[in-house]
């Protein structure tokens, strides 16, 4: 998801979590301090104190007694002005510090102390839990003589004894070398691969020729052998590497290994259960992302949580979400949907395409070759829904689809019909907090086309599927599509401001010519009216190549509406040629795929991975599956199969991207709620949910401080301060559902 600035002590994005210290090195003759009085010898100046917080000299530190009862981090607060910080300088923050009693959570932040506030880095250390001592090292993203160390103490129910010493801001020291735990050489599929698909495995080492390999049971036992081929050095991630091709075993066994050049791999299965399992959970991923409702521990063990934004203290609530400043003067009832990400904005683009992807799991089960309607009906997803003989991932979907239609502008109004962009908190808020807890005031953000053509995109797709269900909200959500599509010809080009990133990602896109069509496809597909089949025959979209390297998501949507051209039953002129489009596509990712030493249909320009890079290597494959579902030539089913091989583990890092699958996986990704490694009260991410993966841009300062210079995949660390690679979001989860349903439907 698209972010994002954070202030100090106002507000914060970034997130906290307890670090394994690390041995303050010994200064060397350039480092320089820029902490004055660290060590508190005589007096406290020049550090401060918020009001509410009182401080002094006390066994050769700084104490503070601090209140209880606050809300926020920011609330309480020690801190020091005026530190002068240099962009692209390495610094070394150390400091001591215990909290009595033990167990307490502070957060210390660098960065500026005038507005807007941006912090450069910050980690929260559970006080007398994670240690006393801490040393971290990061890199300054900008020069300012305003900067600021803080530490923040807010947040607590109850009033601690926080004291601190020796706190050192060191410029000038050597950055910090990150080495990651890769294990094993060979890397493979860590959850399972289906008797009858590609088997495929690649090997890290400094052999050019070819080496043998062998494929072991649990008990050692050899059941398959041969010799692996050498590809030279993969850009994607510095290596020299192999590919191991084992596809001629077919038999279904569990606790596999394969070895080669003296490595043993991590244990994977043959067996096609495995994604019947990750179908479930991927999907009953978005239960615990609803807003709007208590989530049931019955249904989802270890992460009941009360209900967020329903108009109960300290939350101010959802059912009457007023404007920001200047943008109108009415307020409306934006209740339900669900959270974004780890963070407790909704977003209507980014609603838009989790929603289509929902739903089109649903639809290719309907018409696919493969598809199997029954795993995805009533009951399947143990919901509250559940048996009011509706779909569960329809009634899931419904979830997000009635907020959707809440953001359309009143009649009356100015712009009315349009969708209003986003709404979320009017500033950013930290972590860990329940949805319950946000203490935020809501705010609905200006209409653009965008948000209003993915809302007549997905209500006019919404109409058809729920039609044998729910017939009145099936002529709602026709309705409401076609008020969206009237207002977003009447307006064009509204499009949303790239700087209104405070409290919520901006979610900017400046040409809505790919949701105009998605938008028009839906809605012929719904109606069959000659007045849509004119639009999507005359947009120039309609022959565009618009299967790119980079793929499909939120923000090019051109591939949501050609995927269900080609595949949803209908009358358009010219037909055959969209379904060729889609194959043309797909053969292009297979390419890709082909030329990749680790299996995936994903190859940036310059080895620039995206932020969501996981996300788009799932489109890619599902543009490949769907070409498979048109045609079925084995060669799109084999590459959709294997472009699932990167996400659990056959990857430079040699790690699964999901929760819970895979001997090592993603299990700390940047949420509020799902923070674990901050709180131990708190769950992790539950099983099936996607990390977005690596991002070369490395935006956040914890992931800027261990990887700067990383080479492609390397770009990446599973920390739940590392916002910018460990994120999760709803449309990166859409994207691994609706593979894992494919998937799972092969076997």
């Amino acid at each position: 998801m698209k972010r994002r600035r954070t202030t100090l002590f106002t507000v914060t994005a970034l997130l906290a979590a307890a670090l394994t210290a690390l041995p303050a090195g010994p200064a060397g003759a350039e480092e320089i301090e820029q902490v004055k009085n660290g060590t508190f010898d005589t007096t406290t100046a020049p550090w401060w104190t918020t009001s509410n917080v009182t401080a002094g000299l006390a066994d050769g530190g700084l104490c503070a007694d601090v209140p209880g009862g606050t809300t926020n981090r920011w609330d309480a607060a020690v801190g020091q002005n005026d530190i002068t910080l240099v962009k692209g300088e390495s610094y070394r923050f150390t400091f001591k510090a215990v909290g009595t009693p033990a167990g307490h959570v502070v957060r210390a932040i660098v960065g500026l102390s005038v507005s807007p506030y941006d912090t450069y880095f910050e980690v929260s250390p559970q006080l007398s839990v994670s240690g006393d001592a801490y040393t971290y090292t990061f890199t300054a993203p900008a020069d300012t003589a305003q900067g600021q160390v803080g530490f923040q103490l807010g947040g607590s129910a109850d009033p601690f004894r926080f004291c601190m010493d020796d706190v050192s801001l060191v410029g000038g020291v050597p950055p910090e070398v990150y080495e990651p735990d890769t294990g094993p050489r060979v890397r493979v599929n860590q959850v399972a691969y289906l008797p009858a698909g590609p088997k495929n495995a690649t090997l890290v080492t400094d052999a050019t020729q070819p080496l043998p390999w062998q494929l072991k049971k649990a008990d050692g036992k050899t059941v398959a052998h041969g010799r692996t081929v050498p590809r030279g050095t993969d850009a994607s991630s510095g290596q020299n590497v192999h590919s191991i091709d084992f596809g001629s075993y077919r038999k279904r066994v569990t606790g596999l290994t394969l070895v080669a050049d003296g490595e043993t791999s991590r244990p994977f299965d043959i067996d096609a259960s495995a994604y019947d399992r990750l179908r479930r959970d991927s999907l009953k991923y978005y239960y615990t992302q609803r807003s709007g409702t208590a989530i049931r521990d019955d249904l989802r063990p270890g992460y009941a949580r009360p209900a967020g934004h329903v108009d109960v203290a300290p939350n101010q609530g959802d059912s009457a979400v007023p404007c920001q400043p200047g943008v109108c003067d009415y307020t409306l009832d934006v209740t339900g949907g669900w959270y974004d990400a780890g963070d407790h904005g909704k977003y209507v683009v980014n609603g838009g395409i989790s929603t289509w992807e929902l739903l089109s799991t649903y639809e290719r089960a309907l018409h696919a070759r493969t598809g199997q309607r029954d795993k995805l009906g009533d009951g399947t997803l143990a919901i509250p829904e559940s048996g009011n003989k509706v779909p569960d991932v329809l009634d899931e979907a419904r979830w997000e689809l009635d907020f959707l239609l809440r953001m359309q502008v009143p009649d009356g109004q100015p712009l009315a019909g349009m969708a209003h962009h986003k709404m979320h908190d009017e500033r950013w808020t930290g972590l860990p907090l329940l949805p319950s807890d946000d203490p935020q005031k809501r705010e609905l953000h200006p209409p653009t086309t965008e948000a209003t053509l993915n809302l007549a995109a997905t209500a006019a797709q919404a109409a058809r599927l729920y039609r044998p269900y729910d017939r009145a909200f099936a002529t709602r959500a026709l309705a409401v599509a076609r008020k969206a599509w009237t207002a977003a010809l009447a307006h064009p080009e509204v499009h949303a401001d790239p700087n209104d990133a405070t409290g919520g990602g901006a979610y900017n896109d400046t040409d809505a010519r790919d949701e105009f069509y998605w938008a028009a496809a839906e809605l012929y597909l719904t109606t069959g009216e000659k007045a849509f089949e004119r639009y999507i025959l005359n947009s120039p979209i309609h022959t565009a190549d618009i299967f790119v390297p980079l793929g499909f998501d939120w923000a090019r949507t051109a591939a949501a509406g050609r995927l269900d051209l080609a595949t949803v039953p209908n009358r358009l002129p010219g037909r055959d040629k969209v379904r060729q489009s889609v194959l043309k596509g797909a053969d292009r990712y297979l390419t890709t795929l082909a030329a990749q030493p680790y299996g995936m249909p994903y190859a940036p320009d310059a080895n620039v991975y995206d932020w969501g890079s996981n996300a788009q290597i799932l489109n890619n494959a599902v543009v490949v599956a769907t070409a498979y579902d048109i045609s079925g030539a084995s060669k799109y089913r084999d590459g959709a199969l294997q472009s699932m091989d990167y996400l659990f583990g056959r990857n430079a890092l040699n790690m699964s991207y999901v929760t819970g699958y895979g001997e090592v996986n993603s299990h700390q990704q940047h949420s509020r709620w799902y923070a674990k490694q901050l709180d131990p009260s708190l769950p992790g991410p539950p099983d099936g949910t996607l990390s977005g993966g690596p991002n070369s841009s490395i935006q956040d300062p914890y992931a800027q401080s261990k990887l700067q210079g990383c080479v492609g995949q390397f770009c990446y660390i599973d920390d739940i301060q590392s916002w910018s690679t460990n994120e999760h979001t709803i449309n990166w989860n859409a994207a691994l559902a609706r593979m894992a349903s494919f998937v799972a439907d092969q076997g």
